[in-house]
C-alpha cells in the first residue's frame, strides 16, 4: 500500500493511514447531508490505532443524530475541517472522511448506503452496490475486513 496521508484545509492537522480501511461507505443519510453540508459523506472505516496523527490537534463535537445514538465528530482545532467521526463512542473504530486525503480519489466507495434519502439529482454509478438503508456486512465485507472488525469489536457486533 502506498502511504495514504491527508489533513485539514489549513494544514495544521496531518495524518497517515497505517493500512487500507476495512470498508468505504458513501452515506446519503440526512445526518451526513446536514453535517457535511453536501449530498453525502464518504466514510472510510478503519481502526483508530491505524490513523497516525502527524501534527496538529482536533476538537471533538457531539452532533445530534436522527437515531439518537452518540456521534462524535473530530475537527481541526484551528480551521474546523471535519476529519473523522466516532459513531457510538467506541473509541476503537474511526469513520475517516475520505475526501480529507491528499489524493481525494484514492478510496472509492465500496457501497452507497441510506439511498432512501439520496437527493434526487445525485446519479449513482452504474454497477455500484446500492442499499436503501444498510447492508449485511457478512455478505458485503471481505473476509479480511470482517476478521479485523471482529478483532476490534468482538464477535456479533
Amino acid at each position: 500500500m502506498s502511504a495514504l496521508e491527508g489533513g485539514c484545509a489549513c494544514g495544521a492537522v496531518r495524518y497517515r493511514l497505517k493500512s487500507r480501511p476495512m470498508f468505504v461507505n458513501c452515506c446519503h443519510c440526512r445526518d451526513c447531508q446536514r453535517q457535511v453540508g453536501s449530498a453525502f459523506a464518504i466514510n472510510a472505516l478503519i481502526e483508530t490505532d491505524r490513523v497516525e496523527v502527524l501534527s496538529g490537534e482536533t476538537s471533538c463535537f457531539t452532533m445530534p443524530t436522527d437515531s439518537g445514538r452518540p456521534h462524535d465528530v473530530y475537527r481541526c482545532s484551528i480551521c474546523g475541517t471535519t476529519l473523522w467521526s466516532d459513531y457510538g463512542r467506541r473509541k476503537v473504530l474511526t469513520f475517516l472522511r475520505a475526501t480529507t486525503l491528499d489524493d481525494r480519489a484514492a478510496l472509492a466507495p465500496d457501497a452507497h448506503i441510506f439511498t432512501r434519502s439520496k437527493l434526487p439529482w445525485v446519479q449513482l454509478p452504474q454497477g455500484a452496490r446500492v442499499f436503501e438503508v444498510y447492508y449485511d456486512m457478512q455478505k458485503e465485507w471481505s473476509a479480511e475486513s470482517l476478521a479485523r472488525r471482529e478483532a476490534l469489536l468482538g464477535a456479533g457486533r
